[in-house]
């Protein structure tokens, strides 16, 4: 059999890790019989006996390319390569083909509730209003569809009207060795943390925000540490001028390693104020490591945190919620709950993305 995986807008972020986690479920897994064709962009994934690599790296030049690439180039390769079955990681599918095609979707702006517009936007709006109809109109042509989370699944039946048992839910593999858990302390209780881009919905105005509000509550030392450098983009340069100009104890320390990060869910509470997430993976990696997480009230973060009592919600857009939870634990007014063993803290994990692909 040939199985074409095809994952070209990959290049980095959870989209890259997905890729990464499927390529060595594929290594790791005895399927003699199985052909391997990865047809990508950039990444550079090394070729072994059964799995070949196709790069394609001119896709990235525009949205031109890509759309030439999707409509012409995709459908000649599942014939050259006499393809039986297509995995799409990339939330749609290959158009006019034959064959067996199972797609993976995580791309969650088409099926979230906040509309954003062109003027907010442009981006994001064309995601919802155009490259969203062809994710829906991928559901309905693909055999099977995979998605990370129940609330992911719901709002694909919503929005297609097609069948449950056509859609299987598989969370992502967390591959977390935890070294040490969250200590609770003065400077644990004082520190807050939130790993994340620059992208909008990522809501860092919000904390911000509740900074502001925070300070005129209470005289006591606090911190606020973003994986920001200050100038990915004019929005974030928006916000880091505003923490220099009024002397918020907000520090924009940059990325992190993932070593780095997993360190600072053991000595800080995470902040988790996006609302556009298919799973957000930090929740997971927080509660995890028995951290305290204050997370928006979101459909992915709900079904995360179900059942964790050092989680607490806050209204996506109200900072003084948000800046009441972080008085709380400052003074004292909100307690840690030490966690039971771990094992009672994670999600389960019915079965890898590749028992899926190749299961009679």
């Amino acid at each position: 059999m040939n199985i074409m995986v095809i994952d070209v807008p990959a290049e980095s972020g959870g989209a890259l890790s997905v890729l990464n986690d499927f390529y060595k479920e594929v290594v790791e897994h005895d399927s003699k019989d199985i052909n391997w064709i990865f047809v990508l962009s950039t990444p550079a994934l090394k070729e072994t006996k059964k799995i070949k690599i196709l790069n394609f790296p001119w896709i990235k030049k525009s949205w031109g390319h890509r759309f030439y690439f999707d409509q012409v180039i995709a459908p000649k390769l599942v014939k050259e390569y006499r393809i039986d079955k297509v995995f799409s990681l990339q939330n749609v599918v290959i158009p006019r083909v034959v064959c067996e095609q199972v797609l993976y979707v995580h791309q969650s702006l088409p099926f979230v509730d906040y509309k954003f517009s062109f003027k907010e936007n442009k981006l994001f709006w064309v995601y919802q209003k155009i490259i969203g109809k062809n994710i829906i109109k991928s559901i309905k042509k693909a055999e099977k569809v995979i998605v990370q989370t129940e609330w992911m699944k719901k709002a694909c039946i919503e929005k297609t009207q097609i069948q449950a048992s056509k859609i299987e839910v598989i969370p992502p593999i967390i591959n977390v060795e935890i070294e040490r858990y969250f200590e609770s302390s003065e400077k644990s209780l004082s520190t807050f943390f939130y790993p994340a881009s620059g992208l909008l919905y990522k809501n860092h105005q919000l904390i911000l925000n509740a900074c502001r509000d925070l300070k005129s509550r209470t005289n006591k030392h606090f911190e606020i540490i973003l994986t920001l450098t200050g100038n990915e983009n004019p929005y974030v340069e928006d916000l880091y001028r505003q923490v220099q100009r009024e002397h918020l104890p907000i520090s924009f320390e940059g990325p992190k390693t993932r070593r780095e990060v997993f360190e600072l869910y053991t000595q800080s509470i995470l902040i988790f104020p996006s609302y556009i997430e298919t799973f957000g993976l930090p929740i997971l990696e927080v509660r995890l490591h028995k951290g305290i997480i204050f997370a928006a009230n979101t459909s992915f973060a709900k079904e995360i945190l179900k059942g964790y009592e050092n989680a607490k919600f806050f209204e996506v857009f109200d900072s003084k919620e948000l800046s009441i939870l972080m008085y709380k634990i400052l003074n004292n007014k909100e307690v840690y709950r030490k966690s039971p063993d771990i094992q009672e803290n994670q999600i389960e994990i019915k079965k890898q993305l590749i028992d899926f692909l190749v299961e009679d």
